[in-house]
């Protein structure tokens, strides 16, 4: 089963620190297209364990947690906002301590599949000519019949300076670490760093945040 929707799917995976959540945002603001990142509900899950003395090791207790685990995300390019429950968690998700833990989540393959379901659920609601999904397994798994499918990816190196940007505070070596930690982790799940059979690659090394928008929005607009 794949994610279906009356609009056109476009499917983007890639390493931490490619630029996938500001990239994917910003075209589809640009294609007029919502936009959905889906590691925002791993994050979020992991936010609810924390808060809740949920343990994420086990993982039977995560696992029984899931139907009641309350998930809203915003979709509207220019509204995004993440709520577990009534609480506004948007900002809470990005904390240190949540990406602390949020491989440990991910990597559990109910919780995968749970979500999984999730995905292709606020998929296919879409209302929009089209919707710009992005995370570790769009392309393989949650929308693998998308007429659009993308592999973005840098260097470690531009990576790492993309991230450390991103994380002010957090020196150079930690935010190596927790780069290199996360990829390490998620990759014993799904292989994110090598483009599958019908993915384009978008290497954004050498290329700056406006190149790249137009280098995906381009390849949409050439491919449907």
């Amino acid at each position: 089963m794949s994610a279906r929707s009356a609009g056109v799917v476009v499917a983007i995976d890639g390493p931490a620190g490619s630029g996938k959540s500001s990239v994917s945002r910003a075209s589809a603001r640009v294609l007029g297209f919502d936009y959905l990142d889906t590691g925002a509900a791993y994050r979020a899950l992991a936010w609810r364990c924390l808060e809740e003395g949920i343990d994420t090791l086990g993982p039977a207790d995560l696992i029984e947690s899931l139907p009641s685990f309350e998930y809203t995300i915003g979709v509207d390019p220019d509204n995004y906002f993440v709520r577990v429950g009534s609480e506004t968690v948007t900002d809470d998700i990005r904390e240190p301590r949540v990406t602390h833990i949020v491989s440990s989540v991910a990597r559990v393959p109910e919780v995968r599949q749970y979500l999984v379901d999730v995905f292709r659920g606020i998929i296919a609601s879409s209302s929009r000519p089209g919707i710009i999904v992005e995370g570790r397994d769009i392309t393989t798994v949650v929308a693998p019949d998308a007429p659009v499918r993308i592999l973005l990816t840098a260097s470690e190196e531009a990576r790492m300076g993309r991230r450390s940007a991103e994380l002010a505070g957090e020196s150079a070596a930690a935010t190596s670490s927790e780069l290199s930690s996360r990829d390490a982790q998620d990759s014993r799940v799904v292989d994110f760093m090598n483009a599958a059979d019908g993915v384009t690659t978008i290497d954004s090394t050498d290329l700056d945040f406006d190149q790249t928008v137009q280098a995906v929005v381009s390849l949409v607009r050439s491919s449907t």
